[in-house]
């Protein structure tokens, strides 16, 4: 009985030895800090150019830039996080007279100008729970995430309408200084250069109800466009370089 229960427990003690070696061997997702760059690109109405919409926002694809980064909570679950900048163009010509043809229309004026100033200009702090799969050389991430947008600036328009050569008015769609909720997710992979340091993309899906957007001289709303909203979709894609530690 002796001897068994020796043989039993040498048995025993090999299967947790090599199991405990598996562990060992298997991939452990690391915590890091990534620097970031790419293009951020606007969609829906934050992308469109229709003066009938009020929530078109004529935003532009420009660039991005930042840090993302996470940390392991347990095993490959991480909470992540990401701070990022983010310009989306100003309004150009063509977009101004397209605005003008549409107040003109809209007023049965004798003629409408549209001035613009300011650039889309807003930063970016969201964070979320992440999940990574290793497989060899590769980390997949996967992220669900919330946090808020902060504007430092959007494009402002000065609206003049002429009534003749004589008289006209004028209102003012002002910047926007506004920090809004946001939420959205993202997926990345990243390619293992060393122990230390990986290369990586990712691409990050962001939505907001959007900015609180004021005006002076008047409400065109019953007439023509009057925009107090614009709402944000944008998706951010961009290549990293990643320090594990």
């Amino acid at each position: 009985m002796k001897k068994h229960l020796t043989i039993l427990s040498a048995i025993l003690i090999t299967l947790f030895s090599l199991n405990a070696k598996a562990q060992d061997d298997k991939p452990v997702a690391k915590s890091y800090l990534t620097f970031m760059g790419g293009t951020s690109i606007p969609l829906g109405s934050f992308a469109s150019t229709n003066y009938s919409d009020n929530s078109s926002g004529y935003a532009k694809k420009g660039a991005t830039f930042g840090l993302d980064g996470a940390v392991y909570i347990y095993k490959n679950l991480a909470i992540g996080a990401t701070f990022s900048f983010q310009d989306q163009g100003e309004l150009s010509q063509a977009d101004a007279q397209n605005l003008a043809n549409g107040y003109n229309t809209s007023f049965n004026k004798n003629q409408a100008s549209v001035t613009t100033e300011n650039r889309y200009h807003n930063l970016n702090l969201m964070a979320g729970p992440q999940y990574s799969f290793l497989y060899k050389n590769f980390t997949f991430d996967v992220r669900a995430d919330a946090g808020v947008i902060k504007s430092s600036s959007t494009p402002s328009l000065i609206i003049v309408f002429d009534y003749s050569a004589n008289s006209g008015s004028t209102y003012n769609q002002l910047s926007s200084g506004s920090t809004v909720f946001a939420y959205g997710g993202s997926f990345g992979f990243r390619y293992t250069l060393s122990d230390s340091w990986d290369a990586g993309i990712r691409v990050n899906y962001v939505t907001s109800s959007g900015f609180t957007i004021d005006n002076t001289g008047g409400d065109a709303g019953t007439v023509g466009r009057f925009q107090t909203k614009l709402p944000i979709n944008e998706i951010q894609t961009t290549i990293g370089m990643t320090l594990k530690f």
